[in-house]
């Protein structure tokens, strides 16, 4: 397959755009998804290719888009409704979780949802507290959804097209800072080869992005990017990190962290959600269910954001989301305790 480098913002909407040419029951509906193209450009192009009545801009109502999205799905459509940002949840919680999460079930399993809830996640440009906050794991954490959370532009298509073939609610939500947009800085790992024939990443299977020998960091969405710039510059001081791409946490490939953990002894969870009750918790739990076959050389280690909102201050904000340097210093922490229990054992 040809494959050419695009921005994951680029990818998305290609994939977008070859599930609404194979499939005419794909539509868009949200704030600003048609000439704007979204304001983080996840539907560039779209209405020019397929229109008004398939790319549709809705009025600044969330609740009423997606509940109309909610109906179309019920009926056999296949829509997929921007929430700008994953923060305005709160505006529209009914409509997610009492009816996109629960209809099905409500209904004995006689209708299907095949719908995509999609949303900007993510903070590291002063947005303050009701525009940068990621809320993968509230998702997670609530039965009927699944959640997607990719890291580049190669797994953002695939991903893509298989949420909207799903007959099952799917969130899929994309980090701002990775999305290649040219008014905001973003990680370059992020922007990768993409065939152009149309392909899907089934979900439920992380990604190995790097692998080593040292202790494991479990990570997803823009934290990748940084988890792999730590791991290089932890193997200049002798340190082999291998970095794990969840890539979606509804499905969780909690065989891809065991296997990997086994192997290292030593886990490190980078995540740019909230600490308590949320994936990095999930990911401890894991390994510490599975101790009779998992030998850890040191307690695990979490790096997320701490229960608090996000400053709009820089340094504040910087202090407050895991960068490369804390995951740098985390990771020499967990292998520097280890070696040192071991002396003194």
């Amino acid at each position: 397959m040809k494959a050419r480098k695009l921005t994951m913002a680029q990818a998305i909407s290609e994939a977008i755009g070859q599930e609404m040419e194979r499939d005419a029951e794909v539509f868009v509906l949200g704030e600003d998804v048609g000439k704007y193209g979204g304001i983080f450009g996840a539907t560039g192009g779209l209405l020019d290719k397929h229109g008004k009545d398939r790319i549709m801009d809705t009025p600044i109502s969330e609740t009423a888009f997606i509940g109309t999205a909610i109906g179309a799905a019920a009926e056999g459509m296949r829509p997929i409704a921007e929430l700008m940002f994953v923060d305005f949840f709160g505006v529209c919680m009914d409509m997610i979780y009492n009816h996109m999460a629960k209809n099905t079930y409500m209904a004995g399993g006689n209708i299907k949802l095949p719908m995509v809830l999609m949303s900007a996640i993510g903070g590291g440009y002063n947005d303050a507290a009701q525009h940068s906050q990621c809320l993968y794991a509230t998702f997670a954490h609530m039965p009927g959804m699944k959640v997607v959370v990719p890291s580049n532009a190669y797994d953002a298509k695939g991903l893509m097209a298989q949420a909207i073939r799903d007959d099952n609610p799917v969130v899929f939500l994309f980090h701002k800072g990775i999305m290649g947009l040219p008014w905001m800085s973003y990680f370059e790992g992020s922007t990768n080869e993409v065939p152009e024939s149309p392909y899907t990443i089934p979900f439920g299977e992380a990604k190995v992005v790097r692998e080593g020998s040292d202790l494991t960091i479990v990570t997803l969405s823009q934290m990748v990017q940084k988890s792999v710039l730590a791991a290089q510059e932890l193997a200049e001081a002798g340190i082999d990190a291998e970095v794990i791409d969840l890539r979606t946490i509804v499905p969780l490939d909690r065989s891809a962290v065991l296997r990997s953990v086994r192997k290292t002894g030593r886990l490190l969870i980078a995540d740019e959600d909230y600490l308590s009750f949320g994936l990095s918790g999930e990911i401890a739990a894991l390994v510490a269910e599975n101790l009779d076959t998992v030998q850890l050389k040191a307690s695990v280690k979490r790096l997320a954001v701490p229960d608090v909102p996000i400053p709009y201050s820089r340094p504040l904000e910087q202090f407050v989301i895991p960068q490369v340097h804390s995951i740098v210093a985390a990771a020499r922490q967990l292998v520097g305790a280890s070696q040192l229990e071991g002396t003194l054992a």
